[in-house]
């Protein structure tokens, strides 16, 4: 799953561009370039979904990206937390932990924004749930 948000972006004379966000509300940012613009975009949606997932609040699912809306995406750790929460759906993070073989808090650390799991670790995590593991640059 391609984890990319929707937001338009609009010139704000004189200062630039505004850009809102589409599915987060409270996710808006500008930038004197749209080249800023698009950067402090990602910075903010990183932000705003951590803190959704630090805090345990639903962290809505992307729209489609319509015509004249940008994709942005937020940074990889955000986006593992993201897909390892989504996959596990019902399952418990101590069945997970079964799953892998390890402690409650490894299983935890899978879905903490804040925490980069290595490779080996995403892999094991994606059979565990019936998934597969796929890289992309894009």
């Amino acid at each position: 799953m391609k984890i990319e948000y929707p937001c338009t972006i609009i010139p704000d004379e004189p200062s630039g561009y505004l850009v809102q966000f589409v599915d987060i509300e409270e996710a808006f940012t500008g930038g004197a370039t749209l080249e800023e613009a698009l950067f402090n975009a990602s910075e903010v949606l990183t932000s705003i979904l951590s803190y959704r997932l630090d805090n345990k609040i639903d962290v809505p699912l992307p729209s489609a990206i319509q015509p004249g809306q940008y994709a942005v995406a937020p940074d990889t750790a955000t986006q593992t937390a993201m897909l390892i929460r989504q996959s596990r759906k019902d399952r418990s993070l101590s069945d997970l932990a079964r799953a892998l073989g390890t402690s409650w808090p490894s299983a935890q650390r899978l879905e903490n924004p804040h925490h980069s799991p290595n490779l080996k670790q995403l892999e094991r995590a994606a059979a565990a749930l019936g998934k597969r593991l796929v890289l992309e640059f894009v």
